[in-house]
Parts: structure tokens; sequence; C-alpha cells
């Protein structure tokens, strides 16, 4: 299941702001997710960091090569 960067995004956003209050706990789609220490909210934070890249990075093009003896 591949995630939207749009809705990784947002996702972050709303961690990044409830750990700004001092929250731990949050809702996300529904549930209710809590967090045990601040590290670990951070953890969170930087592998939604790490998918938001890898899901707004360009594609790699493919490239073909043709080779011939000039005959």
């Amino acid at each position: 299941m591949t995630i939207a960067a749009s809705e990784l995004v947002t996702m972050r956003d709303a961690l990044i702001r409830a750990r700004a209050r001092g929250v731990r706990e949050t809702t996300v789609d529904g549930m209710r997710v809590s967090y045990a220490t601040d590290a670990e909210m951070a953890a969170v934070i930087a592998d939604l960091e790490r998918r938001i890249n890898a899901a707004s990075a360009p594609s790699r093009g493919t490239v073909h090569f043709s080779t011939s003896k000039g005959v």
C-alpha cells in the first residue's frame, strides 16, 4: 500500500504540532496513537520525512544502449 506524499505531509504536520504542544497521543484516521517518549515521536517524524522525500523524488529514467560494429 502506497501512501501519497500529500497524506504523509499531513500526518507529519499533525505529529509535529502534537509534539510541540507536549502531547504524546494523537488521532490518525480515527485511530488513537500513543507514544511512550519524545524520542519515539522524533523517530516517527524522521521516518515520515524519509518517506516524503522518497515519494517526492523524481523517478529515474531508463537508459537504453544500442551498439553495432559499424559494418
